[in-house]
């Protein structure tokens, strides 16, 4: 039988690290997921699979395309892009650092893309960075956005208004929500997982506050009627994100009173502040244990 982890700490002990190239075995369990569509307007779809949600934009002026799976989905991904229509891709967008969202930069670059991100998140892929057992080199000159911002970049494509804007430190320190004005569409990057404990990268700036703001940004710029796509998980509206929005602030202040209290990382895990919620939320990556520290270390 393969091995399963159950939970975060030992899917890094003993799980990524038995690989020789452990972000290789990520890439591959990643890629090996089938490219799903979903159209969300006449002329924007978005597809969902192999690493983090990605929108497409499509039509006579070229594609736009934000987030870009991993490495081993770049054929099934041109494939799709292909059915779109015969302009070419000529704008990427990066919700922030990660590789399960920027792993093909390169392949977009090739294909004569420009790439833009905010202005963070050419800092860190120009880095060095160690998570969740992998080791990360400074990506090549190729892979790196080519247009960074720091607040807000708009632009108009396909008869649609494009709003990309900074979030304040929250998953990462490099997010950014894109917004459809006409589709009334919204990417939220890993700001929003859907339906699951979140990931947050205290190493890059990620922190549960900012998380929780972060959500909370994503429900001022959405109505009753917004497509909100989430990082990882399917497709959402604004009740699933006001959800998510409150399970945040719920553990956030049950760790934050026990922490205020004295109690130690491995008190308040073993308190289980989250055990009413895991049945709806802890079925993800980010197991109730991990993410329960993953809070506690990030408050203060």
């Amino acid at each position: 039988m393969p091995f399963v982890p159950t939970s975060l700490a030992e899917l890094i002990a003993a799980g990524w690290q038995q690989a020789a190239d452990p972000i290789a075995e990520r890439r591959a369990q990643m890629g090996a997921a089938p490219i799903v569509a979903t159209r969300l307007a006449d002329n924007l779809t978005m597809l969902s699979g192999p690493g983090g949600n990605v929108i497409v934009l499509y039509g006579p002026d070229g594609k736009l395309v934000v987030d870009t799976f991993v490495q081993p989905a770049w054929t099934s991904l041109n494939q799709m892009l292909d059915t779109m229509g015969t302009p070419p891709v000529k704008l990427l967008i990066d919700t922030h650092w990660h590789f399960d969202h920027t792993d093909n930069n390169e392949n977009f670059r090739k294909a004569g893309a420009a790439i833009l991100a905010h202005v963070n998140t050419k800092k860190r892929m120009s880095e060095t960075h160690d998570l969740l057992g992998m080791h990360f080199t400074p990506s090549p000159a190729a892979a790196l956005p080519t247009q960074t911002f720091v607040d807000m970049h708009r632009l108009r494509m396909n008869g649609e208004r494009v709003e990309a804007g900074r979030i304040p430190p929250a998953h990462t320190d490099t997010d950014v929500y894109i917004r459809f004005t006409r589709a009334n569409a919204l990417h939220m990057g890993d700001v929003f997982f859907n339906g699951v404990y979140p990931f947050v990268d205290a190493s890059t700036g990620g922190t549960i506050n900012g998380q929780i703001a972060g959500a909370n940004l994503g429900l001022k710029l959405s109505d009753s009627a917004t497509k909100i796509v989430p990082g990882h998980g399917a497709l959402a509206d604004k009740t699933a994100l006001k959800a998510y929005h409150d399970m945040l602030v719920t553990v956030r202040d049950r760790v934050q009173k026990l922490k205020t209290s004295g109690r130690k990382l491995e008190e308040v895990v073993a308190a289980k502040p989250t055990a009413d919620l895991d049945g709806t939320w802890g079925k993800g990556f980010m197991q109730p244990n991990d993410f329960v520290a993953i809070v506690y270390n990030t408050l203060k």
